[in-house]
C-alpha cells in the first residue's frame, strides 16, 4: 500500500534470485549483507523482529550491524518485497510480502490466528465507500478475545 511499490504483478518474488534480479531491475545494489537477509527471510517459518533477523544474519555473516539490518529492511519494504506488521504489544515483525496476511491475537492468552485473506474485503469496501480511507490489514493484529477465553469469561 502507501509507502511500497505494488510489485504483485510486476515482478516474479517468489525466490532469493528473482528478488535479487528485480531488485537489480530497480536499480539497487546487491550487497552481501542484503542477499543473506533474503536468504534469512525466505528460509524463515513465519514472522520475524529486527532482532531475530539481525541473530540470524549473524549466524551467517557476523560482521554485518544491526543498523545495516533496518536499513535494508526499510529499502525492501519500500520496494514491496517485505511487509512489517504490528503484532500486538511486541516489536514490528517482517515476512515477505508475498506471505502477508491479516491476524487476530487474543488480548488474554496471546493465541495468534491468521485471519483469511478475503475476511476484510467487505470492511475495505466500506471504509473506502463510506470515508474514502484505503485500509492494510495485513499491516496490523486485530486484538479480542479467542473463543476458549470468552468461554472462561461466561
Amino acid at each position: 500500500m502507501g509507502k511500497g511499490l505494488d510489485t504483485s504483478e510486476e515482478a516474479d518474488l517468489s525466490s532469493v534470485d528473482s528478488v535479487i534480479g528485480f531488485l537489480r531491475s530497480q536499480g539497487t545494489r546487491v550487497t552481501s549483507p542484503r542477499r543473506v537477509l533474503l536468504e534469512v527471510l525466505f528460509a524463515a517459518d513465519g514472522h520475524m523482529s529486527a532482532e531475530a533477523l539481525s541473530e540470524a544474519v549473524h549466524r551467517q555473516a557476523p560482521d554485518v550491524n544491526l543498523s545495516t539490518i533496518y536499513r535494508n529492511l526499510e529499502e525492501l519494504e519500500h520496494l514491496g518485497v517485505i511487509s512489517h506488521s504490528h503484532l500486538g504489544h511486541g516489536p514490528s515483525s517482517y515476512l515477505l510480502a508475498s506471505q502477508a496476511h491479516a491476524h487476530f491475537i487474543c488480548g488474554d492468552c496471546g493465541i495468534m490466528i491468521e485471519a483469511p485473506d478475503g475476511m476484510f474485503r467487505g470492511l475495505a469496501r466500506a471504509a473506502d465507500t463510506k470515508l474514502g480511507f484505503t485500509i492494510d490489514p495485513k499491516h496490523f493484529a486485530i486484538l479480542g478475545r479467542c473463543a476458549d477465553c470468552s468461554k472462561s469469561h461466561v
